[in-house]
């Protein structure tokens, strides 16, 4: 499976910088959708009410997903790689 890395940093609570990528499949085009997983990301993450748009989110690249990341899309529909700040 193909998918769209969509590179994003959230300015937490905090001040402190979230920064992760949301993982969706290739074919998945529309930026509101996208900004709904991060949203929801954020909520896991107690950050809910943190700024989330175009300007935090933007496409990265294509790249062939993991096992991981396929199981993950198959159950919610995206995967989210935390890189800094996410712990």
């Amino acid at each position: 499976m193909q998918v769209a890395v969509w590179d994003t940093y959230v300015t937490k609570k905090d001040g402190s910088i979230l920064h992760f990528d949301i993982i969706v499949p290739d074919h998945i085009k529309d930026e509101n959708n996208i900004l709904t997983f991060g949203k929801d990301y954020l909520l896991s993450k107690n950050q809910q009410s943190q700024t989330l748009t175009s300007k935090e989110c933007s496409f990265c690249h294509i790249e062939q997903a993991t096992d991981e990341m396929v199981e993950a899309i198959e159950k919610q529909g995206y995967y989210i790689i935390e890189m800094e700040g996410c712990k």
